[in-house]
């Protein structure tokens, strides 16, 4: 049952922002657009509550109680950024904003891009494990809670897992990139001077 409302939640959450961004740009009602847009985590708040009445009702956890805490943990976290992403496509298409601006792809803009959506990441998952322990403490029944301490231990080695193979590879690509540009340079150089000997 909690699965189903997860995936009723996910669902919502698009609907309730789509429709938002209709009033806003299609239907020319600024207002209304931007009341349905901070409706948006109101979807959150309800499967908050049915995961903690569904517990205290005497459930023993499942994964499903887990997966309610990684969604809620990731949409508090992320929810704005896609929020304003798609605000911003839609009011360039719609009525003629600025082009949304893409994330670097090369650089140190890149790393420290990489470098804040991981941060968002740890947002993510303080949230998350924070939800989690809380029921943990809330139900105070080891039997019954141990999935939840379970997803406590997948998060935190997904978030670790992350890091390596997000921002730490990211930044570690750029340095390499950053020591090969004078050989790289050097060697165009002799090339030149090679193709072009003085006489």
């Amino acid at each position: 049952m909690l699965v189903v409302l997860i995936a009723a939640c996910e669902i919502g959450f698009w609907v309730v922002l789509a429709a938002g961004l209709l009033a806003r740009y299609g239907l020319k009602w600024p207002r209304v657009g931007a009341a349905l847009l901070v409706c948006v985590p109101l979807v959150d708040l309800i499967l908050l509550a049915a995961t903690l009445i569904d517990l205290r009702g005497g459930a023993t956890a499942t994964a499903a109680h887990g997966l309610a805490a990684a969604y809620l943990g990731f949409s508090v976290a992320f929810g704005h950024q896609v929020i304003a992403n798609l605000d911003a496509r839609a009011s360039h298409r719609f009525a003629g904003g600025p082009a949304p601006v893409a994330p670097p792809q090369v650089g140190p803009g890149r790393v420290r891009h990489s470098w804040h959506q991981w941060r968002r990441g740890a947002a993510a998952w303080a949230i998350a494990c924070g939800l989690l322990l809380g029921a943990i403490i809330l139900v105070d029944d080891p039997d019954r809670t141990a999935q939840l301490t379970t997803w406590v231990l997948w998060l935190s080695v997904a978030l670790l897992l992350w890091l390596f193979l997000g921002p730490l590879l990211t930044q570690v690509r750029e340095l390499d990139q950053l020591r090969r540009q004078p050989n790289d340079a050097m060697r165009k150089t002799q090339d030149n001077d090679q193709a072009n000997p003085v006489s």
